[in-house]
């Protein structure tokens, strides 16, 4: 996971905005279900009265209400009132109003809470608790002891009556009081429940622009996070080696700069937006539940205990099968990418229903796989939703007898209902990332093995720098071995390139030929001895710097999507029209490209999927021939073209290649047969060197290739002397 959070560094001040504005937006989201409690049991139940002091009240309730208070009960209740003038007042009515702030009548509707209950009731009717008016001396002031023994009596009922319902009679005794005074206690609730909607709505604006604020920078640094990712993964496979792009395989490289990548950006962004969020949520939530003083924590310490089991229990099931699956995924890739790169090959050998058994196979193992952990993560939703319609029920049945008893209103248990939900969601979404952070977690393994890989092919930290290159070439003794391979593919390879001279090289199939140029722009590097150009150990230059002055052509012809202009291009981008049409024609390129309505604008499809195969071949010789390089490097270029087309174009290539070495790599005789000097490759060893004619007089090898190829007036012997040999 940390290869997961290390992607996020460098957007560090968007994350702290993520997470200020997460902060706010719980706030807000934990704040709703306080409001939705007030309002059931302040606004509507209480008649929106908040404490139970009377904003108003005459002065035969100001005493009335003092009579079962002790001394110090009583000054602070008149410390909270001041006297209004009585010809002020409509009805001409002593009145007294209350000066009080919020936090004094917070403390003191716990601390009058009884007296005022016991007065109103005794002065009332005297039923509920036992207390008769008429029991009160007239006239006679009541000490605290009296009291303390009246309220002693009562204590009995008051503690069967509830906290809850013993605040609901406070506060009808602060609404008689109100409404004795004159107050309009009905305009007073609508006022309130306006004013708690308000702030309900106010709250849930800012639950609004935080989430837009949040959603806009998680996929802002979601986004930021893959394209860094693609942009790492990119450059690095782009510097790699043959040797590693051979270990990672092309399908595996597809799929981790693709699907890899997709997974972590997806996992990112719904990361900075769930998983920050959810335990804010959550502990927000438990804190709240702590402040309902409600008694039932228990339910949510259980709750919280089954659905952690009920998660790990299903991750531990399906976490195996998260790693298997990316392997399964690069199965796919590369089966789909032989069949359909092979397609015309399928299609000539009658393949298609082997070829449609392999790839259902590899999509099979791939879709059981799949099948086996979705399955088991469908059991989530369906026990998440368990869980929790248990802990609602759990939570109503047991709220429902502290209701009974009065120690619980309505409205705490719906927003302990609502804490509860909150809790549980948090751990739900937790849950859903618990799936997909693993997954993640191998994308990102896999990513960063491929940007942690080094290219065995580097530039020297002292490179050299030749202002002007010739570009003679010289193999010194050198010797090459594949990555993990037991044995050289060539060995002990000696001989020297020179400007304006052409060198082919010849042999058997799989003697080593494209092996040998292969190191000449350092696909590879040897692993014995030394290629020079002008000098120099061709690893003391930059790559870009030894590139710059070889035209390659590979074995295969590769074309890339746009237009024929695009593609002869491709080496020297500033290359003039009359440069790319010089080098069509040497290519013989020119006569089907004429032909085309757009001509050298005309476009290339992918792979050069468009043109055939000959095409294909010439057009990647011009590009080569465009770049004017001071080497040039044939790959068995010529073998899709005709004798016609190919002794043309050699005599053309001649002229353009008077001050360049030419390197060929043939396997037709009458393609090199005039080259300056030929190498005959066998098992990855020099056995022959010289011109043509010195070949055939002392290289069995090369004599043996050229009487499969050509008669023996071509190769100007007799056929006496052919049968000698």
């Amino acid at each position: 996971m940390s290869k997961i959070f290390k992607n996020l560094i460098p957007y560090w001040r968007w994350i702290i905005l993520i997470f200020v504005f997460l902060i706010a937006q719980a706030y807000c989201d934990l704040a709703l279900p306080a409001y939705t409690s007030d309002i059931i049991d302040v606004g509507i139940q209480d008649h929106g009265i908040e404490h139970i002091l009377p904003k108003e009240i005459t002065s035969e309730d100001y005493q009335m209400a003092q009579t079962f208070m002790l001394s110090d009960e009583k000054e602070k209740f008149t410390d909270c009132y001041e006297a209004e003038d009585a010809s002020k007042s409509d009805d001409g009515v002593a009145k007294y109003k209350l000066t009080a702030d919020s936090d004094t009548l917070d403390k003191l509707d716990e601390e009058l809470l009884v007296p005022l209950v016991m007065a109103y009731q005794a002065f009332q009717s005297g039923e509920q608790m036992d207390v008769d008016a008429s029991a009160i001396p007239q006239g006679v002031a009541l000490d605290d002891n009296m009291i303390k023994q009246i309220r002693s009596k009562v204590q009995e009922k008051i503690d069967a009556v509830g906290s809850a319902t013993l605040k609901s009679m406070g506060v009808t005794f602060a609404t008689k009081c109100d409404e004795n005074a004159g107050i309009d206690v009905d305009a007073n609730q609508v006022a309130y429940l306006w004013k708690a909607g308000a702030k309900m709505a106010a709250f849930a604006a800012i639950m609004l622009i935080a989430a837009c604020v949040v959603g806009f920078a998680a996929s802002k640094v979601g986004a930021a996070v893959g394209r860094d990712l693609r942009e790492k993964t990119f450059s690095k496979v782009v510097g790699f080696s043959d040797a590693e792009i051979n270990k990672f395989s092309t399908a595996s490289l597809i799929t981790r700069s693709t699907n890899d990548i997709q997974q972590i950006q997806m996992v990112t962004t719904m990361m900075l937006r769930m998983v920050l969020y959810a335990p804010i949520v959550g502990i927000g939530g438990i804190i709240k539940v702590a402040q309902t003083k409600s008694g039932m924590e228990w339910v949510i310490a259980i709750a919280v205990a089954a659905i952690m089991v009920f998660i790990f229990t299903l991750v531990g099931i399906a976490m195996p099968k998260f790693k298997i699956m990316q392997s399964l995924v690069d199965k796919v890739n590369l089966v789909s990418r032989e069949i359909l790169t092979g397609l015309s090959v399928i299609r000539a050998f009658g393949r298609e229903k082997e070829e449609e058994k392999r790839f259902d196979e590899a999509n099979r193992e791939l879709t059981r796989t799949q099948l086996f952990t979705n399955r088991v993560m469908t059991f989530m939703m369906p026990g998440m939703s368990m869980i929790m319609y248990c802990i609602t029920l759990g939570i109503v049945w047991v709220a429902a007898g502290r209701i009974d008893k009065g120690s619980m209103q309505v409205g705490t248990m719906t927003a302990f209902i609502t804490y509860a939900m909150m809790i549980v969601m948090s751990f739900l979404m937790l849950s859903a990332m618990s799936i997909m952070l693993p997954r993640a977690g191998v994308a990102a393994e896999r990513i960063d093995e491929v940007i942690k890989t080094n290219s065995t092919v580097n530039d020297p930290k002292e490179p050299v720098t030749e202002a002007d290159h010739r570009g003679v070439i010289r193999f010194n003794h050198v010797d090459f071995r594949y990555p993990g391979a037991k044995e050289d593919v060539l060995s002990d390879i000696d001989f020297v390139a020179e400007p304006g001279k052409t060198t082919a090289i010849i042999g058997s199939t799989g003697c080593g030929k494209s092996t040998l140029v292969n190191l000449i722009p350092r696909f590879y590097d040897v692993t014995g001895g030394s290629i020079e150009l002008d000098g120099h150990d061709i690893r003391d230059y930059t790559l870009s710097e030894l590139r710059e002055s070889i035209g390659f052509v590979p074995q295969k012809g590769i074309l890339f999507s746009g237009t024929i202009a695009s593609n002869l291009r491709f080496g020297k981008a500033d290359a003039s029209d009359e440069q790319i049409k010089k080098a069509a024609d040497i290519a013989q390129a020119s006569e089907f490209i004429e032909t085309k309505n757009d001509r050298y604008e005309s476009s290339i499809a992918q792979g050069g999927s468009n043109v055939s195969g000959g095409q294909k071949q010439r057009l990647a010789i011009a590009r080569a021939i465009a770049k004017d390089p001071h080497i040039y490097v044939f790959d068995d270029s010529f073998s899709a073209l005709d004798m016609k087309t190919d002794a043309r174009l050699r005599a053309a290539l001649a002229e353009v290649t008077e001050s360049a070495s030419v390197i060929i790599v043939a396997q037709r005789i009458s393609t090199i047969i005039h080259a300056d000097q030929i190498l005959v490759l066998d098992d990855g060893k020099i056995v022959g060197k010289g011109t043509h004619e010195e070949l055939l007089k002392n290289c069995d090898v090369y004599m043996q290739i050229a009487q499969s190829q050509l008669s023996a007036r071509e190769l100007g012997i007799d056929d006496n002397k052919k049968e000698g040999m």
